[in-house]
């Protein structure tokens, strides 16, 4: 098995794949979604990690590669006494000097997030380009592919939750409301009012950037929407065709049966005694 980790600022995305005979990935066996706590140490995920493999009968055992895109520094080294700890593996992260397949043509290459690449592997694996893929997570990422497959670049906008909550720390009158399509445009009462400004807000920013680059890269750009908040979203806007949750997920599965050749065999020697400091 396959154990994928997509860690990102609020939440840390976890998937289980198939490992084919040949050393390929094959079907997708499960997803789950926990929270990102910069303080839980290395035992804390493992024990949280191996009660959602057992709950899918998998044993630790079986893991036999691990791969994780990570824009949480503070805790990859965490993340690796994690899956040492447990798995007795060296997990893929994904960093400079991993074979990706995608040419970064950017004015720093090494600064593009792990998720991004990750997003704009899997998109043009599926979708070809040029694809704008809009993650829709704590900031609201616009990550752009060439026709050739190459990544361009993109935006980045404060998400829409960062967006509520800094307008409901700022206001003191302002109550907290769901984030939620609103049932009219012209809101009677402060919820209503809050609810349409940051709804239809949102996608406003969102359709007025990708207006502007459908513009540079031609009529035929498809945009595939991914993150949390995709499905809220997405079905609103002018230009999104398609909401894809697992594009990150595939874009890393794919970065790792890319680099399983390159790669020794990822095992390290278990771990006995255990310290609780991590």
């Amino acid at each position: 098995m396959l154990l994928v980790l997509n860690v990102n600022n609020t939440n840390t995305v976890i998937a289980l794949y198939a490992l084919l005979p040949d050393g390929l990935t094959g079907d997708l066996r499960a997803t789950w979604r926990i929270s990102t706590r910069q303080g839980q140490t290395a035992d804390e995920y493992g024990i949280l990690i191996r009660s959602l493999l057992q709950n899918e009968g998998v044993e630790s055992t079986s893991i036999r590669g691990v791969v994780i895109a990570s824009v949480v520094p503070p805790i990859d080294w965490i993340l690796r006494q994690f899956c040492e700890r447990t798995f007795a593996q060296k997990p893929l992260f994904i960093e400079p000097g991993v074979k990706t397949g995608l040419p970064i043509l950017t004015d720093n290459p090494s600064e593009v997030g792990a998720d991004r690449v990750a997003n704009c592997v899997g998109a043009f694996h599926k979708y070809g380009g040029p694809t704008i893929v809009v993650d829709f997570g704590t900031a609201t990422n616009f990550d752009v592919v060439s026709r050739k497959g190459e990544f361009l670049g993109g935006a980045i906008a404060p998400g829409l939750n960062i967006s509520a909550e800094a307008l409901f720390a700022r206001a003191a009158r302002l109550p907290r409301v769901e984030i939620r399509r609103p049932a009219k445009i012209i809101g009677t009462n402060t919820v209503d009012n809050l609810q349409i400004g940051l709804f239809w807000g949102h996608i406003g920013l969102v359709d007025s950037i990708l207006e502007r680059m459908i513009a540079e890269l031609g009529p035929d750009t498809k945009c595939v929407a991914t993150g949390g908040l995709s499905h809220l979203i997405a079905p609103q806007s002018k230009y999104i065709s398609e909401v894809n949750d697992r594009l990150t997920l595939e874009g890393l599965r794919l970065i790792y049966d890319r680099n399983r050749a390159a790669r020794n065999p990822a095992q390290v020697e278990p771990q006995i005694a255990r310290t609780s400091g991590a």
